[in-house]
């Protein structure tokens, strides 16, 4: 695994210098066209040597995706993004967010279940009703990695950028309780029961929430207390992801939402006056860093598990009506969600379709897919979130900002 960790970087490394020196297009965008490229170049081999296809093809499939993406770089990459995130701006909206991040997903999961469910028994390929509802739970959060660097150049107004950024932060963690929970009763066989699935929700998310608290103020107590000693400050940021990241997992809460709710504490209190410039500097370089390195290590993985998925154009065609699905239920989860919020937070017609296109899905939706049991439900799932994870990033990411512009301007 370590050796593989190695070689994804490194590849990650040259496609970003590749990217920057040729296509110029935004980070994550460029980088996973250029490993989805890389993919189809390996692929030609099929052509001149089949064994060494196959070899290939086994070590790609052999890649831990959820183990690198969950166990991982998950807690970096969403402490990182939410450490540079407003949190006054986050609590003017929190209203949209939480709404959007919960009752937005829950309502994205089943209209994509129930659509999905339909259009899969019309084309011959019949899956049990609970698992189009882990679909849908898998597929329904916006990717946070994928969002920001989007975002920061699409010029959209602070308000909307804010609950774009927020909602994304926080519904990962939603959509994987949902899952898991989904997932527990299609495996289990038992009837759909919705007190059951609340029950886990409350725990895990409830316990995030809290664990984020506890973190993300041990951080801020002991960052403070050594204002003048910026390496240790970011030696303990560090310790609380990577530390509080596992706790979060042995204790059986959410740890997506706990990196959240610390790093926007954390980052909050490197705005007080207290905080020395050299140590926010420190942090600030520190997280972005990392970050970028990372982001670019997770698309690289997304690109790569191309040679992964057999060729099939069934499946094919199923994801592209899926890629419908999806924007159409993230479009009415939206409008449905407006109804719980206050007149001042509504967003119109033009905001609604900005949310439904800026919501990107990444590389979580392909990490869920990948849990799922061997067999022809995880081909045909699997299959299917792939090409809604690359249309998502490639069309919509590349377009996003043009729209912004069309409709704001």
């Amino acid at each position: 695994m370590f050796d593989v960790f190695i070689g994804i970087t490194a590849l990650a490394g040259l496609l970003s210098y590749l990217n920057y020196k040729f296509l110029r297009l935004p980070e994550t965008i460029g980088i996973m066209i250029l490993s989805i490229a890389v993919s189809l170049l390996f692929a030609s081999v099929y052509f001149i040597d089949k064994i060494h296809f196959v070899e290939f093809t086994l070590a790609v499939r052999g890649i831990d995706f959820k183990t690198i993406l969950f166990d991982f770089l998950l807690g970096i990459l969403l402490f990182a993004g939410s450490i540079h995130v407003n949190l006054h701006g986050l609590l003017k909206e929190k209203g949209s967010v939480i709404i959007y991040a919960t009752f937005g997903v829950l309502i994205s999961t089943f209209l994509i279940g129930t659509v999905f469910f339909y259009t899969t028994n019309a084309m011959g390929l019949p899956i049990d009703y609970m698992y189009c509802l882990v679909f849908g739970s898998l597929i329904s959060p916006t990717d946070p990695v994928a969002v920001l660097a989007l975002l920061k150049k699409a010029g959209a107004p602070k308000h909307m950028e804010i609950k774009i950024v927020g909602e994304s932060l926080f519904n990962d963690g939603v959509g994987i309780v949902v899952f898991l929970s989904l997932f527990s009763l299609a495996t289990m066989a038992q009837e759909f029961e919705i007190l059951h699935i609340a029950e886990e929700f409350a725990l895990e998310a409830g316990g995030g929430l809290l664990m984020g608290f506890v973190l993300g103020f041990i951080g801020k107590r002991c960052i403070k207390s050594i204002i003048d000693q910026p390496i240790i400050a970011v030696h303990i940021s560090l310790a609380i992801v990577l530390g509080g990241y596992w706790l979060s997992g042995f204790l059986h809460v959410s740890g997506a939402i706990a990196m959240v709710v610390a790093g926007l504490i954390i980052g909050h209190s490197l705005h007080s006056k207290e905080v020395s410039e050299d140590l926010k500097t420190h942090m600030n370089i520190f997280w972005k860093v990392l970050d970028e390195i990372f982001n670019a290590v997770l698309f690289v993985l997304i690109g790569i598990e191309i040679i992964a998925l057999d060729f099939n154009f069934t499946h094919l065609l199923l994801g592209i009506i899926s890629i419908f699905i999806v924007l159409f239920s993230r479009y009415i989860a939206i409008f449905l969600s407006n109804f719980l919020l206050k007149k001042s937070h509504k967003a119109d017609n033009k905001e609604r379709i900005i949310l439904t296109w800026a919501g990107l899905r990444g590389g979580i939706s392909i990490a869920l897919a990948l849990t799922l049991p061997e067999g022809d439900i995880k081909d045909i799932i699997l299959y299917a979130t792939y090409v809604i994870v690359v249309f998502s990033i490639i069309v919509q990411g590349l377009s996003v900002e043009k729209l912004i512009k069309k409709l704001l301007s």
